[in-house]
């Protein structure tokens, strides 16, 4: 009995006592709310948020790493997922937030709006976020450039984010699928055999790696997301890994 009870307290302790399934309703009728931009919202049809989070496993409570989040907007909807009683870090490096109108937009998103995200405004490999004491954390449709770029690059990345997720936690990427032998660098692409492998030597543990939600089975993995032709609908996987116990 002593020892069933001590599995029970270190389960609580991992994925919070205050943690409940978000509401699938509920976050629908936050991502139709007036106060979201039209651009954000065009998103949504092929993204398919509600499902993907619903999915990977989110809760309402949890502590959410959202890594190289861009302009926010998969932070904006971590936001209403987690609710009041969340925490969404929204993590990017101050490179990225020079380039263009990054900085503005993310401004704008998050001040006097978003009350329950903390910007991380770091490299990944000074994040300044305590070891263990993250519950979730993905990042959509960055990893083909991180590892296309430098492999070494991408197991630091890994590396860094298995530091901060909690035993039992969950780590999402989402990316372009591409074609092995092809050139994925150009495409913006990565097959998704690479990312399992380079996930399993950071130590990761995949826990799904077939997932449906994203599939776009017309798209052959020829074009770059952004030609016409995809009008950025691309076939996508979704890679849910843990960090074990």
């Amino acid at each position: 009995m002593k020892s069933l009870l001590s599995l029970v307290a270190a389960t609580a302790m991992f994925v919070g006592v205050n943690a409940m399934a978000i509401d699938a309703d509920k976050l629908n009728a936050a991502l139709a709310s007036p106060d979201r931009s039209d651009a954000d919202k065009a998103l949504d049809a092929g993204r398919k948020p509600v499902q993907v989070l619903d999915y990977l496993g989110l809760e309402e409570g949890m502590t959410v790493l959202d890594v190289m989040s861009g302009g926010g907007w998969y932070t904006e909807v971590l936001s209403y997922a987690v609710g009041p009683e969340g925490t969404v870090y929204m993590q990017n490096s101050p490179a990225s937030l020079a380039r263009g109108t990054t900085e503005a937009t993310v401004t704008a998103r998050v001040e006097g709006r978003l009350n329950n995200v903390e910007r991380v405004n770091k490299d990944l490999n000074e994040l300044g976020i305590a070891p263990n004491s993250v519950d979730f954390a993905i990042t959509n449709l960055n990893f083909h450039d991180v590892y296309n770029a430098n492999p070494e690059a991408a197991q630091a990345m890994l590396q860094a984010i298995k530091a901060v997720i909690k035993p039992g936690g969950t780590f999402a990427i989402i990316d372009h699928a591409g074609t092995m032998g092809a050139d994925n660098a150009s495409l913006h692409r990565v097959p998704k055999e690479l990312v399992v492998e380079a996930a399993r030597q950071a130590g990761l543990t995949v826990v799904d790696a077939d997932s449906q939600v994203l599939r776009v089975p017309s798209d052959d993995h020829t074009l770059a997301p952004f030609a016409a032709d995809l009008d950025r609908n691309t076939d996508r996987f979704i890679l849910k890994l843990t960090k074990s116990m």
